[in-house]
């Protein structure tokens, strides 16, 4: 399931909400704080480490670049051990008004693959369109 979210900002300004690592705990649910990010974000192989849960009980974890095209498309892998790990699919569309995002994201390792993928995508649904309503914002603050 794709989640989408339509934004007046341009393309430019929500891959700069995206490139900017810091931000990365300002639009994604769950994530607590950011600990470091790579200086080469979003490049293959790039991470972000970042916490998620709420104090006291916070998990240390990290996500990282598996494939970008600029100003296109970025893949993530973001572990969430012990629960394993999940790829994170965005891609962006320019509009006549600014700028369509997609997001899906799926189970890639047990024990959530063993999900069948309707369920798992029922499950983040709300998460992601949350974290897309935070993102387009993020983009369109900086455009004003």
């Amino acid at each position: 399931m794709t989640v989408v979210r339509d934004t007046t900002a341009d393309v430019d300004a929500v891959w700069s909400v995206l490139t900017d690592g810091w931000s990365y705990g300002m639009w994604v649910v769950g994530a607590s704080r950011i600990r470091a990010v790579d200086p080469r974000w979003p490049h293959i192989g790039s991470r972000i480490h970042h916490s998620f849960g709420l104090w006291p009980f916070v998990v240390d974890d990290v996500t990282v670049v598996r494939r970008m095209i600029d100003r296109r498309e970025l893949i993530l892998e973001a572990r969430a051990l012990p629960a394993g790990r999940a790829e994170i699919i965005l891609r962006l569309h320019p509009t006549p008004t600014g700028c369509r995002i997609e997001m899906i994201e799926h189970a890639a390792s047990a024990p959530f693959e063993w999900v069948p993928d309707t369920v798992q995508h029922l499950a983040v649904y709300p998460r992601n369109t949350e974290a897309l309503r935070r993102l387009a914002f993020l983009a369109e603050r900086a455009t004003r």
